[in-house]
């Protein structure tokens, strides 16, 4: 009993049978050999395995930060266009339907106003007798005289009414990326300056937002198997698609009617409705996009907006540029301030951030928090990203973007220091409005950042694609140096 308990029991298990014979043993030996070899070989090729690993190039991370409609998704796409031509030709014409709707909206959006404008209005008569004008009743009297609306104006709302259906459809089959956000719970610029003490919960959150533009557009992928869930159009997409393109075209010159109309014109001056100046805006292109054969072009797609929920990850390997065969990963984020609590698990594992700060709104509110300037905002934001200690030694590129509607704004008279005291006496073009607003960011990140860094800042209006290129491949070589000395390739 005493010598088996000190047996050892491995030794036990690999011990020969007990009265084993000359073939059993030859057996068991032929087959301990042959486990061994493929043992052998799986051990080689994990070690195979692993030297490959560190062989193989490290992705280059880039995060695109910024509040909503400040170019983000933009510049994403301007990154694929330029850098990995292949797999935007494939998703070039899903776009299709976010740019309809897109136009769509700007002409309902119009709609809207006009139905306010004439709410109150009776039919009039002109001075002549004739009886296609509408004056206003029961409404205060304003400095400005009445706007004339007559016959053709409620023609062309009765018209371009079932463009309301054609909204909703393509809502519908977009999913949540197409709606807007109007209100927030957060009262902070940075929500991710505050993150909970479970990191692992924020991060997993983050990256399980998948109802961003992405996922929108693989819903449009053709050859795309579709069930309806319940409650949902049953009417099969191609249907949906054919609907659409019937009734844009057959509205395509009431569209361009009512945007060409000067006392529609009048109207959206007078209520600062400053259409053309948002993402997304199509009606100078309203002819071609609402025809039954449209398909996107390049300069559409880079102008086309659709909303990111969470963060969205995108993963390519450039076939030009300077990196041809580097994979990148780029991550873009909701902008508006109830989605940046998801922000920060990105910040760890970061080649660089791209910032963007559209300069052109200095006169305009959060579209979340009408108190908010949205100028303000971004600078809160900007200090909030610098002064951040775990991206103390991340890379930071400033774009200031925007820079073409902000000098048609000034040419319009519009005055900055009306919206920004501090802006003084300065000249009031594009060149001095530029140099003011770059030197506050300057200033925010050589007071707020933990350690001193480089200061990166590009003028851009990233829906030029010509100009966003040759920008972008500026930032490519700055990119990688960092990349390269962070992985110890270069010193």
């Amino acid at each position: 009993m005493g010598n088996s308990e000190s047996e050892d029991p491995l030794t036990l298990a690999i011990a020969p049978p007990p009265n084993e014979t000359p073939e059993q043993r030859t057996a068991r030996e032929f087959a301990e050999a042959q486990a061994k070899k493929v043992s052998d070989e799986i051990d080689e090729q994990l070690r195979k395995e692993r030297e490959g690993d560190k062989k193989k190039k490290k992705p280059v991370k880039l995060l695109l930060l910024g509040q909503s409609e400040s170019g983000k998704t933009a510049t994403l796409k301007n990154f694929q266009l330029t850098y990995a031509r292949r797999e935007w030709s494939e998703e070039r014409a899903s776009w299709r339907a976010v740019i309809q709707l897109n136009l769509v909206r700007n002409v309902n959006c119009i709609l809207n106003h006009l139905n306010q404008e004439m709410a109150g209005y009776v039919e009039g008569h002109h001075s002549d007798g004739s009886s296609d004008e509408v004056q206003i009743v029961h409404r205060k009297a304003k400095a400005l005289p009445p706007l004339k609306f007559r016959e053709h104006h409620r023609l062309l709302r009765l018209r371009l009414t079932p463009l309301t259906r054609v909204q909703q459809d393509l809502e519908r089959k977009l999913g949540e990326a197409s709606t807007e956000v109007h209100t927030t719970p957060f009262m902070t610029a940075a929500p991710f300056e505050h993150t909970p003490n479970n990191r692992r919960a924020l991060q997993e959150f983050s990256i399980n937002s998948n109802n961003g533009w992405k996922s929108a557009l693989v819903k449009l992928r053709p050859n795309r198997p579709t069930r309806p869930e319940v409650g949902e159009d049953q009417r099969k997409p191609q249907d949906i698609e054919d609907d659409v393109a019937e009734i844009l075209d057959a509205s395509k010159d009431d569209i361009k009617a009512l945007w060409e109309d000067s006392v529609v014109t009048e109207l959206l001056n007078r209520r600062k409705a400053r259409i053309e100046d948002s993402p997304g805006f199509f009606l100078n292109d309203a002819e071609r996009i609402a025809s039954r054969n449209y398909q996107p072009t390049d300069d559409d797609v880079i102008r086309a907006r659709l909303r990111t929920l969470g963060v969205q990850e995108y993963r390519f390997v450039f076939d030009s540029g300077q990196t041809v065969g580097q994979e990148w990963r780029l991550y873009d984020v909701g902008g508006t301030r109830s989605s940046r609590s998801a922000w920060y698990p990105y910040f760890d594992d970061v080649d660089a951030i791209i910032f963007l700060a559209p300069i052109s709104p200095f006169d305009e509110k959060l579209a979340e928090d009408r108190r908010v300037n949205r100028l303000e905002d971004s600078y809160l934001l900007w200090r909030s990203v610098v002064s951040c200690k775990l991206l103390a030694r991340t890379q930071i590129i400033l774009f200031l973007n925007k820079c073409d509607l902000l000098q048609a704004k000034l040419q319009r008279g519009v005055r900055i220091r009306d919206s920004v005291p501090s802006f003084g006496d300065r000249k009031n073009d594009l060149g001095t409005a530029t140099r003011y607003f770059q030197q506050h960011f300057k200033d925010i990140s050589k007071q707020h950042s933990p350690i001193s860094r480089p200061f990166y800042m590009y003028l851009t209006s990233v829906i030029d694609t010509r100009s966003t290129a040759v920008t972008l491949g500026a930032v490519e070589e700055s990119i990688l140096r960092e990349h390269l000395r962070h992985a110890d390739l270069i010193v």
